[in-house]
């Protein structure tokens, strides 16, 4: 690392090569604003160095410097769409937009605006983090993370006040304002309870008794236990569809008996939940290079020069409810061991704007309990509060602000066993799984999360009606919240109660291979199942998903040929093969070639002739590469069929857990679904002038600047590893027209012994959301292409870089 000479001559040559104001991409020199509007902080500043694709390589001499220096590089990238996130958090969405309008759904799954706005001023009015904030570490955080945190928002707030807005969607707009320390730590709290409260934020804010219907009415009761076990699991399935895939090799594996990683995380490739890609350097302290999500201050999928990481969103179930009994005549009260207790009123104000532009106050009560907030749904479970019953949610990461710690943690870890040391110390990860390798050749796989301690002993004794059906389906726990003896008690090796330590979580060291998509531990590697971990972990001894299976034979079949690369990580990045394809496209084709008369009849009850179709399934080469001729049949014909039958009869062999990777399997082509989901699908592409052997890329693209980009991928449900999500189909629009979720930060990274890891890197969206920058869209052209950014992290890597510019950045 350099040394604090080293630091102090970049700081000089930054000033001397470029001013602040006229280096950073995208931007236009601006009067500096007044003394008044500037940030305090006491005189912070960083170097940047920028190289290709607008990557920032940041150095500073602290921690509030570190945070300074980022958060003005992420504002000269993403101002608008941090600025659009702090407004959601300050709950002033409804007086800026609207009420009605929705939010893009990174910060909560509030509905509208002022479900958003109810929830996130809730948690304001209580201090809910400026209670976390006070506790010290290790319940709280740490005093690095409170000053990267500081020094983040003075470096937003430098960059406002030092330059125009050029990116159209806020330039000019009154809601771009400073931030403080607070409003970062709110942003991190927010993406922790992502999967709690977060998730639950329509159901806190609109909690009311007999909410959506009168009470005692039948609209009124909880659906029946089986049904409502099967919407809770398909919740889950749904949060894990904006989920990844990352594997590790061990260095019995790889050329030079070093670790290898893989790194694919699926999200949004809108809002604010977007990656952003740099470089934090403080001189002998921290050296660390990846992705972090907008708006926090430490990188949270990377490496250093001794281990790489990523996470995948995790199986467990972050959030657990309770079933309380209300007391007679006050629904407000409730029975814990024949005892009453009131609940807690909180009465939230909002301000909104109403059509005419006058604003006006809307005020409700949340209500809470010793367990949490009263809640009358999750997600879309219904839980209403009538007839005698109500519903409150506990959320053990609402008590956390760890999860910067656990971050930086993972930055400064020299081996796998110190990103397990990291985790066993800060325990801030609130619903991610760990996959990581180091250059002693260590592989890891590890579920350390924040959740509920409902041990399976626990959901037995204490589980309701409800609760019996949604844990063994879902682990989703419903406990009894009459009985004192349900609490969920501690882990003495838990920093705090009611969640379990980290002796209990689910992990894997030094095999071949560890990997993960989104499914439970079990199958980590496939010959060495994890098992023994309590339900709300995830199951054990069930089906796989598609993209799992896939992923798996492709790793385990890398981790049999050895001598791997990054080279091969890359391969498998772009490999693009569509497992669904593998599966079901053969029988498929029989079944179809099998049609009298080569038609087959439509939902609409009119035949079709698909014999073409029958051809162009046969001649698809199985993948989604942009000029993959058959890949657009097929994956409309895939979504129609897995839409339209259950899983237990879409195949004819079924699932067998002693074959976990190669079952269910055969396509039952004697269902009549299969004959309506190829007519309709062969109709509908007719029917809007595409042909059925057209390449992907001509159906599956995205616009930048006016001009189509062709994108690669395909649906979780076609099990492919760089899985693309996109808009729904608009044959008007041209096919999927846009992405949704998919592919984002990717990296591959190796060691070869010296000081430099062997990385490669990509993000696919681009480092900026303003559609004036050149750096907008840059990655996406290279993703298109099948390629990757040559990670630069060395000194000599970053100053020998073509396109390097050195800034330095200050508050004055």
């Amino acid at each position: 690392m350099p040394s604090r000479h080293r630091i102090r001559t970049l700081m000089g040559l930054g000033l001397a090569v470029l001013t602040c104001a006229a280096a950073l991409p995208g931007e236009a020199a601006a009067a500096a604003a007044p003394a008044s509007e500037r940030a305090s902080g006491g005189g912070l500043s960083a170097v940047i160095r920028y190289t290709e694709y607008g990557i920032p390589h940041i150095v500073a001499e602290d921690y509030a410097n570190l945070g300074f220096g980022t958060g003005w590089a992420q504002a000269a990238d993403q101002v608008c769409t941090l600025a659009d996130g702090f407004v959601t958090l300050r709950g002033e969405r409804s007086a800026r937009f609207g009420p009605d309008a929705r939010p893009d759904g990174s910060l909560s799954s509030a509905s509208t605006n002022l479900s958003s706005d109810l929830f996130f001023r809730g948690l304001n009015d209580a201090k809910t983090v400026d209670k976390l904030l006070d506790r010290p570490a290790p319940a709280g955080p740490s005093r690095q993370a409170e000053e990267l945190m500081r020094g983040w928002a003075a470096g937003y707030n430098a960059w406002l006040a030092q330059h125009r807005i050029s990116d159209p969607a806020c330039r000019g707009a009154g809601w771009v304002t400073p931030v403080t320390a607070l409003d970062v730590a709110r942003r991190g709290y927010a993406i922790t309870v992502l999967g709690g409260e977060g998730m639950a934020a329509d159901g806190i804010a609109n909690a009311a008794l007999g909410k959506g219907a009168a009470p005692g009415t039948p609209e009124s009761k909880a659906a029946e236990p089986a049904e409502t076990a099967r919407k809770a699991f398909d919740q889950q399935r749904r949060a894990a569809g904006l989920g990844s895939n990352a594997v590790a090799f061990a260095g019995s594996t790889t050329a030079n008996g070093r670790g290898l990683l893989l790194g694919n995380p699926h999200y949004p490739w809108q809002g604010g939940r977007r990656f952003w890609q740099s470089q934090q350097t403080i001189p002998g302290e921290l050296n660390v290079s990846g992705g972090s999500l907008l708006g926090l201050p430490v990188v949270e999928i990377g490496y250093n020069e001794h281990v790489a990481w990523s996470h995948t969103v995790a199986t467990g179930v972050p959030t657990s409810l309770y079933e309380l009994r209300t007391a007679p005549g006050d629904p407000h009260a409730y029975l814990v061991d024949g005892r009453r207790e009131k609940m807690t009123e909180r009465k939230v104000t909002v301000p909104v704007r109403g059509e005419d532009g006058r604003t006006s106050e809307v005020t409700r009560s949340q209500w809470w309990t010793r367990y949490g907030p009263v809640v009358t749904s999750l997600d879309e479970l219904p839980l209403p509060w009538a007839d005698g019953k109500a519903y409150a949610l506990v959320d053990p990461n609402a008590e956390s602000l760890r999860f910067t710690d656990s971050s930086l943690a993972l930055g400064k870890s020299r081996s796998v066993r110190g990103v397990q040391d990291a985790l066993r110390r800060t325990q801030g990860l609130p619903w991610v799984n760990t996959i990581a390798a180091d250059s002693g050749g260590h592989s890891l796989y590890t579920q350390s999360q924040i959740l509920p301690r409902v041990t399976d002993e626990l959901a037995g004794r204490c589980s309701t009606a409800l609760g019996k059906q949604t844990f063994p389906a879902a682990g989703l726990a419903v406990l009894d919240g009459s009985r004192g003896d349900c609490a969920l008690g501690r882990d003495a090796d838990a920093v705090q109660p009611g969640v379990f330590g980290p002796s209990a979580m689910p992990t894997l060291t030094d095999a071949p291979y560890a990997e993960n998509s989104n499914d439970s531990p079990w199958l980590a590697n496939a010959d060495r199942p994890l098992t023994g971990y309590p339900r709300i972990f995830g199951d054990v001894a069930a089906p796989r998903s598609v993209r799992t299976r896939g992923a798996i034979e492709d790793v385990s079949a890398l981790a049999r040929r050895g001598g791997l690369t990054v080279a091969d990580l890359e391969r498998q990045q772009f490999a693009n093969r569509a497992p669904a394809g593998d599966l079901a496209a053969a029988e498929a084709v029989k079944a179809c070639a099998a049609l009298p008369g080569g038609k087959a009849t439509g939902s609409d009850g009119k035949a079709v002739d698909v014999a073409e179709a029958c051809g162009v399934l046969g001649r698809w080469d199985r993948t989604v590469r942009t000029g993959s001729k058959g890949a657009v049949l097929f994956a409309r014909f895939w979504g129609r069929l897995v839409r339209s039958v259950p899983q237990t009869e879409l195949w004819r062999v079924p699932f067998s857990a002693g074959a976990p990777v190669t079952t269910p399997n055969t396509l039952n082509t004697a269902s009549p679904a299969f004959g309506r989901a190829l007519a309709d699908t062969v109709a509908e592409l007719r029917s809007a002038g595409f042909a059925l052997d057209a390449p992907l890329g001509e159906h599956q693209f995205v616009v930048r600047n006016g001009k189509r980009i062709p994108v690669s991928g395909g649906a979780d449900t076609l099990g492919i590893w760089n899985m693309i999500e996109s808009a729904p189909w608009d044959s008007a629009r041209g096919g999927w027209s846009e992405v949704r979720h998919g592919s984002s930060y990717v990296q591959a990274v190796g060691f070869d012994g010296g000081s430099c890891p062997v990385a490669r890197t990509l993000l696919t969206y681009g480092q900026s959301s303003d559609p004036t920058s050149p750096h907008s869209a840059d990655q996406t052209r290279l993703f298109s292409a099948g390629r990757m950014v040559q990670g630069r992290f060395c000194e000599k890597e970053i100053m020998s870089s073509p396109k390097l510019r050195v800034v330095r950045v200050s508050e004055r």
